[in-house]
C-alpha cells in the first residue's frame, strides 16, 4: 500500500521505540492494529451498501431493456446490405431506358479503334 521496504521499516521502529519507550510500544502496536481492522471493515460496509443501491437502480432498467429487445426481430446486416446493393443498382445504374438513350456504340467503337491505332503507330515510333 505504501510500498515500504525493510530498511523504512526498522527506522520506523526504531524512532517509535525511542519516541514511546519499550514499555508502551507494544501497546500502541495493538492499538494502531484495531484501528486499521475497524477502518477496513467500516470501508467494506460502505462498499457493500453502495454496491448494493447501484444494483437497485441498475437491475429494473436492465430489465426494461431486455423486455424491449426480446420484442425486436434480429438484424441481418449481410442481406440488408444485399438489398441495398440491389435498390442501389435498380434506381441509380439502370434510370435511362434503352430506348431514350442515344445509340453511341458505333462512335464508341470508332473512338476505340482510333485510340488503339494511335497507340500501336506510337508504339512503331518508338521501336525505330
Amino acid at each position: 500500500m505504501f510500498d515500504l521496504g525493510m530498511q523504512e521499516l526498522i527506522v520506523i521502529f526504531v524512532v517509535a521505540l525511542l519516541v514511546f519507550g519499550p514499555q508502551k510500544l507494544p501497546e500502541l502496536a495493538r492499538s494502531l492494529g484495531k484501528g486499521v481492522a475497524e477502518l477496513k471493515k467500516a470501508l467494506q460496509g460502505v462498499k457493500e451498501q453502495i454496491d448494493s443501491e447501484v444494483e437497485g437502480i441498475k437491475s429494473p432498467i436492465t430489465d426494461e431493456i431486455k423486455d424491449i429487445t426480446k420484442d425486436l426481430p434480429k438484424f441481418d446486416y449481410k442481406e440488408y446490405l444485399k438489398e441495398s446493393e440491389e435498390k442501389f443498382a435498380k434506381e441509380f445504374l439502370n434510370t435511362e431506358d434503352d430506348s431514350s438513350r442515344p445509340d453511341n456504340t458505333d462512335e464508341q467503337k470508332k473512338s476505340a479503334e482510333s485510340k488503339e491505332s494511335s497507340t500501336e503507330e506510337g508504339n512503331l515510333k518508338t521501336d525505330e
